[in-house]
């Protein structure tokens, strides 16, 4: 594989280690509130996400337009613009909005030059190492961010604006390999024939529809884990529910660690089997009421998570190469993830604001991604006598 990988590697564990210290941060400052409105923190996340969702149309173009490499140079110095107005004491919901701007920059560049860096033959692995240096730095980011931020909230901003100016050198060192010329006309009616034009086969809406499914599970089960443990396990500070997600992250990693060899992409098909499982843990947990079961529960849902979306984002970046451009088809995942994401975080934050039982949420959530799973796999094809290579 390209040795140029590893420092893409370093890049993305210093921007995904930022990205998360600052949202413990902002938790932090919530909860250090006088009698916090129950609303506030999933609005946050959805302030977070209307980026991706708005600027989708424009994100993947630049991407592809550009060298990739400068393109994350630019995203990060946006997300440390949105930490700056943090440490400024600006509203949160506006300064939080502005890391999402980065951060929806930053998403397709960073995977779209992952096919740049690794053929066909190891995009799965690439992926892997990904997806793996990503949780590693969500793990790191919520933990040390939170024991920060419960310390010092202008010292844990203070140190993401240097972590992301550092990922920002660091991605120096990739290639900036030429660009396609930028496309003229609307960039809306554009994107529109690139989803069209995406959504041909089974494979492509499989991919599609089930990252989308991943990243709104993760989003929404995120900010319920915010309302459910201080009722259900009495933790009461950013720290200790931090340390409760973390079992989240790490069995992500080991999920991330296991997937290559289990489910390559000559036979996707078996991704949907652990996207099942992870709405059957996301149930038990539901039926969890201390706090080593909860923590075993979170290690599966992960382990499950990561086994399922590792071999989705490389048939999704694969197949968008091929097509419509890997920038375009990651920012086109964006878009449905992202507006998943938003409506899933935004119909919790509308119940939560009518007192909603986060157990019975939890409950819900783990039904409504069995079944959609079940839906979004239903026409993908069994790959065993067709290699993903020879397409039809």
């Amino acid at each position: 594989m390209n040795k140029q990988i590893y420092p893409l590697l370093i890049a993305q564990f210093l921007s995904a280690f930022a990205d998360n210290a600052i949202l413990f941060t902002v938790i932090a400052i919530v909860m250090q509130a006088n009698d916090p409105a129950s609303w506030y923190v999933p609005a946050l996340q959805s302030s977070f996400l209307v980026a991706f969702v708005v600027l989708a149309p424009w994100v993947g173009g630049f991407a592809d337009h550009y060298a990739k490499s400068r393109v994350l140079i630019v995203a990060n110095l946006i997300k440390a613009v949105g930490a700056g107005l943090l440490f400024l004491h600006v509203e949160p919901l506006l300064a939080y909005c502005i890391v999402g701007v980065g951060a929806s920059i930053y998403g397709p560049a960073k995977y779209g030059i992952l096919p740049e860096l690794a053929g066909h033959q190891f995009l799965v692995k690439a992926n892997s190492l990904i997806e793996g240096s990503t949780i590693l730095a969500i793990l790191m980011g919520m933990q040390i961010g939170a024991k920060v931020a419960d310390h010092s909230t202008d010292l844990a901003l203070a140190s993401t604006i240097v972590l992301f100016i550092v990922s920002a050198l660091v991605t120096l060192l990739l290639p900036a390999q030429a660009a396609n010329h930028p496309a003229t006309g609307s960039k809306i009616l554009e994107f529109g024939r690139q989803m069209g034009q995406f959504f041909t086969t089974p494979r492509s809406r499989f991919s599609m529809l089930g990252a989308s499914l991943f990243w709104a599970t993760a989003a929404t089960l995120r900010v319920l884990i915010v309302a459910w443990a201080p009722i259900v396990l009495a933790l009461n500070n950013a720290t200790e529910i931090a340390e409760l997600t973390l079992f989240l992250a790490v069995g992500i990693i080991a999920g991330s660690a296991l997937v290559p060899r289990m489910i390559p992409l000559e036979h996707l098909r078996r991704a949907r089997l652990p996207a099942y499982l992870m709405g059957l843990f996301i149930i038990g947990l539901g039926f969890t009421d201390s706090l080593w079961p909860a923590r075993g529960t979170l290690f599966f849902v992960g382990m499950m998570g990561g086994m399922f979306i590792v071999p989705v984002n490389a048939a999704l970046q694969e197949l968008g190469q091929l097509s419509i451009g890997s920038g375009a088809a990651v920012a086109l995942q964006g878009f449905f993830q992202n507006l998943t994401m938003l409506l899933a975080v935004g119909g919790y934050t509308v119940a939560a604001s009518q007192n909603a039982d986060p157990v019975i949420a939890i409950l819900v959530l783990g039904g409504l991604v069995f079944v959609a799973s079940f839906l979004v796999s239903w026409h993908l094809p069994d790959n065993t006598m067709n290699p993903f290579n020879k397409r039809r």
